[in-house]
């Protein structure tokens, strides 16, 4: 259970959302991807705002293969700089502590052919220089995807395992359904960290409006009332990104995703140090079905000796950070983790959607054939890096996604439709 909120915290978090809101989202009624009727002059001058303050200047940009464009954008100068907490933020170049037993070595391999490398296809054309980070270029149509300026870079309320949201039926759809395949712990009270490997995949997505992810979450709060979160993982949605390859992402919230936070770079608030990632861009290769295991390594904790940062390291590199400022809740510590996956199924002509969940494959399946998550870790109370204990399973609906806990590690996925979930 997450501690109560006093008054104090409120009134910070009261603060934080205004300071947030006036500074930073321009509100659009927009909500028709019709940009000829509904984007008139107003929404159109908004979106080259938006355009504006999302796209720092570069000193080096490259086009990638896939058609992305990676800017080279002064470190100094991201977007992280315009949340009006971190206007006069000092950035933190390493981290000044690792948690007790840290090492990236200690690592007991399930997967003989899981390797952790991987690389972005604008590699192929060039890299972004040191005291630079490459930062995905956000264009037009992607604003136009979003419907709104206001919405875009951010998930959906009702985002995270447990917390359902249907939304009213439209043409030819009913209700919407988050769906999830995931392990949490949630023992120990209080959390400053988490460390997990997943393999790489490409499921199939069917509706343009519909995503698949595998993610971690690390949370403090209650869904609906007080939440905070830091995300990481792997993500197909077409919405998004404009295709149907799988990027890797970041996400952030102070208020169960009403108003604060966003994906990656989108939204001020994440402050990255790494010259060779860029998020939201493709990963690539993708793990094989009976074959090489693509894998990706995250380690998140909170730096409780220098302002209480949380820290993101992704493959062995210290990735950049979470400003303990920008949260309320999470400004101290977290309640509990999340591992696994979700997916949106927008029920098209009444059937459950046929958008898969990891490789498509069942727990079932196992080495080589499903989606895992293993070397998982958390963080506890006192500062040690301890294996999972106080677990439970989640499944919202176990015929069409499922997980299986091995005790360290874990199966999961599913194809979506089948004859078991019609």
């Amino acid at each position: 259970m997450a501690p109560p909120c006093g008054s104090g915290r409120r009134w910070s978090r009261a603060v934080k959302m205004t300071l947030y809101l006036f500074f930073l989202i321009p509100m659009s009624s927009a909500g028709n991807r019709n940009t000829n009727t509904i984007f008139g002059k107003k929404q159109k001058l908004e979106v080259q705002q938006q355009l504006k303050r999302l796209n720092k200047p570069a000193l080096k940009s490259i086009e990638s293969p896939d058609g992305d464009i990676i800017d080279c954008v002064d470190i100094y100068k991201q977007p992280a700089f315009d949340h009006p907490l971190l206007k006069n933020h000092t950035i933190q170049m390493r981290p000044s502590s690792y948690p007790k037993g840290f090492s990236f070595d200690e690592i007991n391999d399930i997967s003989s052919n899981s390797e952790p490398e991987f690389t972005q296809p604008w590699h192929l054309n060039g890299r972004c220089p040191e005291g630079t980070i490459p930062i995905r270029r956000t264009k037009e149509e992607d604003l136009l995807r979003a419907g709104s300026v206001a919405n875009f870079g951010r998930k959906k309320y009702h985002t995270i395992p447990h917390a359902q949201n249907n939304y009213l039926p439209t043409d030819n759809y009913l209700p919407t359904d988050h769906e999830y395949a995931t392990l949490t712990d949630a023992g120990d009270g209080k959390y400053y960290g988490m460390a997990a490997e997943m393999n790489v995949w490409n499921p199939y997505t069917q509706e343009e409006n519909e995503f698949s992810v595998s993610q971690f979450w690390v949370e403090n709060g209650e869904y609906g009332q007080d939440l905070d979160t830091i995300e990481a993982g792997m993500i197909v949605g077409e919405d998004l990104y404009g295709d149907k390859e799988t990027r890797i992402f970041l996400y952030w919230t102070d208020d169960g995703y009403q108003s604060t936070g966003c994906y990656n770079l989108n939204c001020p608030g994440f402050v990255q140090l790494d010259h060779q990632i860029a998020m939201g861009a493709r990963v690539t290769p993708y793990s094989k079905y009976d074959g090489d295991q693509i894998g990706l390594k995250f380690y998140v904790w909170k730096d409780v000796n220098a302002g209480g940062d949380w820290w993101l390291s992704i493959n062995h590199r210290d990735f950049g950070y979470w400003p303990s400022s920008i949260f309320s809740l999470m400004s101290d510590s977290a309640s509990r983790v999340e591992w696994g996956g979700e997916v949106i199924n927008y029920h098209r002509d009444g059937k459950h959607t046929t958008t898969q969940m990891g490789s498509g494959q069942f727990a079932e399946e196992g080495p080589r054939k499903a989606s895992f998550f293993k070397n998982l870790n958390v963080i506890d109370g006192l500062q040690i890096q301890r294996g999972p204990r106080d677990t439970t399973t989640f499944m919202t609906k176990p015929n069409c996604y499922n997980i299986i806990d091995y005790g360290g590690f874990f199966y999961f996925g599913g194809p979506g439709r089948n004859p078991n979930c019609p």
